[in-house]
């Protein structure tokens, strides 16, 4: 059976989402929460997982197998997906409830790691078949375009949440928003079940040689630099300004405000990164995926520095608007 390879929305629906979940924790428990390690403990920690499901899938799906790398990632979102959802204490304890969703969420990054070199490398062997003039846009949509499509949802779902169970029953809200991220990977278990490696990695698979790292670096090491640092700094922007997007739009609005209208306004932003992604996949075959980069990346620069010179005036709630246009 042949299926193109691509990270689905669900990774990033399972990473982002706990930026809202963070905001209603701060509701719920005030400064027990607040005023803890498990404010940023919480939020960051799957990041540290990630790093380490990146490295570990990395070498496995490189020297044995992309397709049962895919499948071993999968199965890890689909458990502690689930196992963050339930999160319980000893006791009912906040502080060990909040330390077990903090581990949960370490080991659910693992399994996010796990997409970025399986998915979207298989992803890219896939689209190297494709003719020339055609290849960029369909790899950005099979990847960028899913994770900002999963940026939009991990704010949609507790907004809707919200509205259904109102504020009353916010310990709901944040575990359901949770849980249900289990419902992606599930949905695409059997699918990845029946993939097929790509033809490129049948040819060129590396499972009976030795990578030579001193020449690699030898001769690649410039290159690998550069583009470390630009997605390094590209990811430091990108996934803060996600994570955080509903808190900076909480405090802009009071207090006072109810929780879905900030989640509201935080899915129009997420929703800002559709265009730009879609945009950028035909761009990218036009002028060249390098000179779309450093264009996008020139700009987007410039906006931060007009929402940095103008935020004196963006930070009331009368424009808010203004705010998330800028901010998106």
């Amino acid at each position: 059976m042949r299926t193109t390879h691509c990270p689905s929305p669900r990774s990033f629906v399972l990473d982002s989402v706990i930026g809202q979940v963070n905001t209603i924790l701060k509701q719920l428990y005030g400064k027990a929460y607040t005023a803890s390690p498990a404010q940023s403990n919480v939020t960051a920690i799957t990041f540290a997982g990630t790093v380490v499901g990146q490295l570990f899938f990395g070498y496995i799906s490189d020297h044995y197998s992309r397709k049962w790398a895919l499948m071993a990632s999968t199965i890890i979102l689909i458990i502690f997906a689930a196992l963050s959802a339930g999160s319980y204490g000893a006791g009912g304890s906040l502080g060990g409830m909040l330390a077990a969703l903090t581990a949960w969420r370490f080991l659910l990054g693992i399994g996010i790691g796990g997409e970025y070199p399986a998915g979207s490398v298989a992803c890219a062997e896939s689209t190297g078949e494709l003719k020339s003039g055609h290849r960029n846009r369909w790899f950005i949509m099979f990847t960028n375009v899913q994770i900002d499509a999963g940026s939009i949802l991990s704010t949609l779902v507790p907004m809707i949440l919200v509205l259904i169970c109102t504020e009353d029953h916010l310990r709901l809200v944040w575990r359901l928003s949770l849980g249900l991220g289990v419902i992606p990977p599930l949905s695409l278990l059997y699918l990845r079940l029946k993939l097929d490696e790509p033809e490129e990695f049948k040819r060129e698979t590396m499972k009976n040689t030795k990578t030579p790292w001193f020449l690699v670096l030898k001769f690649y090491w410039l290159r690998l630099a550069v583009v470390s640092l630009i997605w390094f700094i590209y990811d430091f922007s990108a996934y803060s300004f996600s994570i955080y997007s509903t808190q900076w739009i909480s405090i802009i609005l009071g207090d006072d405000t109810s929780l879905w209208k900030s989640f509201g306004w935080g899915t129009l932003v997420n929703a800002f990164y559709l265009p730009g992604a879609i945009a950028g996949a035909y761009i990218s075959d036009w002028i060249g995926p390098r000179r779309a980069l450093y264009i996008f990346v020139f700009l987007q620069g410039c906006v931060g520095f007009l929402m940095a010179g103008l935020y004196g005036v963006l930070d009331k709630p009368s424009n808010v608007a203004g705010f998330v246009v800028i901010y998106g």
